[in-house]
């Protein structure tokens, strides 16, 4: 049975996609006003009311976060896309979570004895705290491509990627 038929893995995308899509809209929002901001000081100093202190390092500040977060969002929509894709393709496996450091995390897949060595790959600490919390619990696992490994817990309410440890 493919992962995607499971009604939790799609709320966990789901999550995920929502995320992504806030990181896009915030960025968009930045950059807007960004723009708003620039033309306002562009209007004032033509106007003879003189230049806003620090108003060019604030309009170079919010277009350059805009930008990070376009760039994160769409990067968010891209991931999960592929991911959904496939999920539709592919079943999860079990398996219980140790954690081996930081991000370093270990599968042992159930009815074997070969550890899988992955790397979170999310720099969040507070999405690393999330996984490091699962430490010992039963989690479902699929290798969405090459080296790159999607995982969820019970109750998790969001899919997590990982990629081989060691790996690029």
């Amino acid at each position: 049975m493919p992962a995607l038929d499971d009604p939790q893995t799609r709320t966990a995308l789901d999550a995920v996609r929502a995320g992504a899509v806030r990181w896009l809209a915030g960025g968009v929002v930045a950059v807007v006003l960004a723009a708003l901001l620039g033309a306002a000081v562009v209007r004032m100093t033509e106007d003879g009311a003189g230049r806003p202190p620090f108003a060019g390092l604030l309009v170079v500040t919010l277009a350059a976060v805009g930008l990070v977060g376009v760039v994160t969002g769409l990067g968010g929509l891209v991931r999960v896309r592929r991911w959904t894709a496939a999920l539709g393709r592919i079943p999860w496996r079990g398996g219980v979570l140790r954690i081996a450091g930081p991000a370093l995390l270990q599968v042992e897949p159930l009815g074997s004895d070969e550890l899988l060595q992955l790397r979170l790959m999310s720099t969040a600490a507070w999405r690393a705290r999330a996984v490091q919390r699962l430490n010992g619990a039963g989690i479902r696992y699929a290798e969405v491509s090459p080296g790159e490994w999607v995982l969820t817990a019970d109750g998790a309410g969001t899919v997590y990627g990982a990629r081989v440890a060691g790996g690029r």
